[in-house]
């Protein structure tokens, strides 16, 4: 075969050249790379890859801003949060034992209460008062009328005062044991008492 192309042109400088294992390195580059950077670094250097200045890694905040105080005149007012619920059931057992509780807290303060007042009566002297003058509206020749004073003595007046206080523990117990029975039945349609609290303030 012959070649038709005739003579080819040479290129002297890439023929001539070095290979690129054996090109010199430019003057300016001696030392390791550096990519060029789009901002300055701060004067006051970095810390953790963030500006010393910079806390809370937020960019642009400085120590003075972030450490700064809402102005006087603004007035934070905290929202009170509120919540709706609903009794929707009563248990019973506790009712009974509240109830029992506070029935004979009650059946004591009446007792205490009677003899309280039984002794300010005497010392007022109201029994010999009223008793004087029953006695006199009562009496007849043949003997005298009815003692108000003996009949309504301290002992009798405590004895008294106690059984009605213990009738007040036992109505008192089953009315809200049977209370609470009847509000689960009624809750059971309704729904039940709905109550709205709050926080206090």
């Amino acid at each position: 075969m012959t070649d038709t192309r005739g003579p080819q042109p040479q290129y002297e400088g890439y023929v001539a050249g070095p290979l690129p294992g054996e090109r010199e390195p430019a003057p300016g580059q001696a030392g390791p790379y550096h990519p060029p950077q789009a901002y300055p670094s701060p004067p006051g250097g970095t810390q953790g890859g963030r500006p010393q200045g910079q806390q809370g890694g937020v960019p642009g905040v400085s120590a003075a801003q972030a450490s700064r105080k809402p102005r006087t005149g603004a007035r934070t007012t905290p929202r009170t949060r509120k919540a709706r619920l609903r009794v929707a059931k009563a248990d019973p057992w506790s009712v009974m034992k509240v109830s029992f509780l506070l029935s004979i807290a009650l059946g004591i303060c009446t007792v205490v209460a009677s003899a309280v007042l039984w002794m300010v009566m005497d010392a007022m002297g109201v029994f010999n008062t009223v008793g004087g003058t029953i006695s006199e509206a009562t009496g007849s020749t043949e003997g005298s009328g009815f003692d108000l004073q003996s009949f309504l003595s301290l002992p009798r007046v405590l004895i008294f005062t106690s059984v009605i206080a213990v009738i007040d523990v036992v109505l008192a117990t089953a009315l809200a044991t049977l209370g609470a029975f009847i509000y689960n039945l009624s809750a059971g349609f309704v729904g039940g008492v709905e109550l709205t609290l709050a926080e206090d303030e």
